[in-house]
């Protein structure tokens, strides 16, 4: 009995080092974890603001890529959808998730003047598969979409949401 106390007692030392050290490697995470929170949240408010001062299209259509998708996540997220931000070159077409009610929502932004079939059929093919009873998805753009893309959406279960209606959806009407 005598041994094994010796035994533990001459091992302390070293499984205090690797208690520290695991310690310190927890903590360095969780405070990559906060940094990350609060640079995320500083951006959301940044372009919050900024979308109070710019509510037209216009000033939309000046936008790239990833700040236009940015306003679309705060519009949705003034209508009460939680949303996270996935595009990338790698978003398999989805730029956005919205979740509200537990219904997600899958989003393309496009920040063109005119959405042509193909770039719909696309979408659809990315969120298909994805989509559970009552989801859908919705393809946003400042631009229009032509006839074809409002035929080939009939009975799909995807939204069209052009510039107009997005400026309306933006300013609460």
């Amino acid at each position: 009995m005598i041994d094994v106390a010796l035994k533990f007692k001459d091992f302390w030392p070293i499984i205090k080092i690797f208690l520290w050290v695991f310690v310190i490697l927890l903590s360095i995470e969780f405070f990559q974890i906060g940094v990350d929170y609060l640079v995320g949240w500083f951006e959301q408010r940044r372009i919050k603001k900024w979308l109070e001062k710019h509510k037209t299209l216009e000033e939309w259509k000046k936008l790239e890529g990833r700040d236009f998708e940015k306003v679309v996540a705060t519009i949705f997220r003034n209508l009460g959808y939680k949303v996270k931000i996935t595009g990338g070159p790698r978003d398999w077409g989805i730029d956005l998730i919205a979740i509200k009610e537990g219904k997600r929502y899958f989003i393309q932004c496009k920040n063109i003047e005119k959405v042509l079939p193909s770039q719909i059929r696309e979408f659809y093919g990315s969120i298909v598969d994805r989509l559970k009873q009552g989801e859908k998805g919705f393809f946003v753009t400042t631009g229009e979409f032509t006839e074809e893309c409002k035929d080939f959406v009939h009975g799909k279960p995807i939204g069209l949401i052009d510039g107009i209606q997005l400026e309306k959806l933006a300013k609460g009407e």
